[in-house]
C-alpha cells in the first residue's frame, strides 16, 4: 500500500457535520494530533469556499480576537481550537451562536471531551451536536464506509483483497494519520514520545490542577501493560505509592483527554455478572508492545468506534462491553444497543474451536449474532451458529 506524506482527505464523519452546521453548533471533540484541525480546514475550504476564520485559543492573537469579538467580514464559518480553555467559553459561544446564527456556522474542536451537555444544567443546552473523530479505523483507510442496519448481521460486503494488506499496517502503525501515512518506525517511535510529553505537559497541565505531572506521566506508562486485562485500581494505586482517590481521578483525567478508555462488563439478572471491574484500551494500540494485546485492543477501538458513531450521528444508545460471570466465563466485546445485546465478539490468534462461553453466553443472554475473530487471514466459516473470520474481513463491516 503506498505511503502519504499527509492524510488530507474527506473524513468519516465529514458528511455528517456539515449536515448538522445547517441547524446548530457542532462540537468536535477527539485525542491529540488525530487530526481534527486538518478536518475542520478541509470543510472550510471545501465547503464554503475559504470564507472562514480559525481562531485558536493557544495563539496570542487569536485569543486576542475571540476577546474582543473580532472577525472577518462576509465570515460563513468561524472554528474554533481548544476555546475550551477559556473559563468562560460556553457563555462566550452561547452569546455569539445566539447573536450570529444566522450569519455564519460555529465549528469547535478540542484534545479534551466537550460534551458539556451530558453534565447537566449547562446554557449550551440545545445548541449544539457533538462528534468525537477517532483514529483511522480499516474502513476509514482505505476510503470505504460500510453499509449497516442496527440489530441485523454485520455486512462485509466492502470486503476486498485490499484489506489484508491494510490490515497488517494500521496494526502496526496504529490510526493515528501522521504514524498511519508515514509508515516509518523511527518516526513512529518519536511520534509516540511527542504525543504522550504534549499530553501530560501541555494538555492536562493547562486545565487540571495536578501537582505531581511526573507521577501521572508514570501511570501513562504503566497502562500499555494493563491493556486487555481486569484493572485493578489497588495495583496501581500500589505501585505508585498515591492514594486509590487519586488513581481514579488520573484515570478520568486520561479519559477526558482521550488517551485511555474503560469497558464495563455487561449486567443481565440471567448470569451472575461482574458489576463494577472495567477493562482498559488506548486511542492509541500502536504503543503497546505486547502483540496480544495490541490486537485486541485494535478490535475494541474500532469497536468504539462504531458505538461512538451510531450515538453521535443516529442517536442509538450504543454501549461497548465485554462479558464475564462470577464463574469467570467471559466473552470480550459485546455491543448492546438500549441495554439490550445485539452481537458479541471474542478474539483469538488462531483459529481453533470455538469457546464454550462464547457458546454460553450467547444461548443465555440471548445474542443475536456472534463472531469469532482470528488473526489467521483467508477464513470465514459459521460453526455452530458463530461466524468465524479473520480480523481483517470482520473489521471491513464496521465503520
Amino acid at each position: 500500500m503506498a505511503k502519504n506524506d499527509v492524510a488530507i482527505k474527506e473524513r468519516y464523519i465529514t458528511e455528517d457535520i456539515l449536515n448538522d452546521l445547517k441547524e446548530k453548533m457542532v462540537f468536535v471533540g477527539g485525542p491529540r494530533q488525530v487530526g481534527k484541525t486538518t478536518m475542520s480546514l478541509y470543510i472550510a475550504d471545501n465547503y464554503y469556499d475559504k470564507s472562514y476564520q480559525y481562531l485558536n485559543w493557544d495563539n496570542r492573537e487569536d485569543r486576542k480576537d475571540i476577546l474582543n469579538s473580532v472577525r472577518k467580514p462576509d465570515v460563513k464559518l468561524i472554528v474554533y481550537d481548544e476555546i475550551y480553555k477559556y473559563k468562560f467559553w460556553k457563555n462566550y459561544l452561547k452569546g455569539e451562536y445566539d447573536k450570529h446564527k444566522k450569519e455564519f456556522d460555529i465549528l469547535v474542536t478540542g484534545s479534551a471531551r466537550l460534551d458539556v451537555y451530558r453534565k447537566g444544567g449547562d446554557s449550551l443546552l440545545g445548541r449544539y451536536r457533538y462528534y468525537r473523530l477517532h483514529p483511522f479505523s480499516l474502513s476509514e483507510f482505505l476510503d470505504v464506509k460500510p453499509l449497516y442496519s442496527v440489530s441485523s448481521n454485520l455486512n462485509f460486503d466492502a470486503y476486498s483483497k485490499e484489506y489484508k494488506e491494510a490490515s497488517d499496517i494500521l496494526l502496526k502503525f496504529g490510526g493515528f494519520p501522521e504514524p498511519l501515512f508515514k509508515q516509518n518506525e523511527r518516526n513512529l517511535r518519536r511520534w509516540h514520545n511527542e504525543r504522550i510529553d504534549r499530553l501530560v505537559r501541555n494538555d492536562i497541565r493547562d486545565i487540571e490542577n495536578i501537582r505531581e505531572l511526573s507521577l501521572m506521566q508514570v501511570l501513562v506508562d504503566l497502562l500499555p501493560t494493563k491493556v486487555s486485562s481486569l484493572l485493578s485500581i489497588n495495583s496501581l494505586r500500589e505501585d505508585l505509592e498515591i492514594s486509590h482517590k487519586t488513581v481514579s481521578l488520573w484515570l478520568d483525567i486520561l479519559e477526558r483527554f482521550y488517551y485511555s478508555f474503560r469497558i464495563y462488563p455487561f449486567y443481565d439478572s440471567k448470569i451472575k455478572s461482574l458489576r463494577k471491574e472495567p477493562k482498559i484500551y488506548l486511542w492509541d494500540w500502536s504503543e503497546i508492545e505486547d502483540e496480544g494485546a495490541k490486537y485486541e485492543n485494535m478490535i475494541a477501538s474500532h469497536l468504539l468506534k462504531f458505538c461512538h458513531y451510531l450515538y453521535d450521528k443516529e442517536g442509538f444508545e450504543a454501549e461497548l462491553h465485554y462479558i464475564r460471570d462470577k464463574e469467570k466465563r467471559e466473552v470480550d466485546f459485546l455491543i448492546a444497543i438500549d441495554k439490550k445485546p445485539w452481537f458479541c465478539v471474542e478474539t483469538k490468534k488462531s483459529y481453533g474451536d470455538v469457546p464454550g462461553s462464547l457458546l454460553y453466553f450467547k444461548d443465555r443472554l440471548s445474542i443475536p449474532h456472534a463472531y469469532l475473530v482470528v488473526q489467521e487471514k483467508s477464513i470465514d466459516k459459521i460453526q455452530k451458529d458463530v461466524r468465524i473470520m479473520s480480523y481483517d474481513k470482520f473489521l471491513s463491516g464496521l465503520i
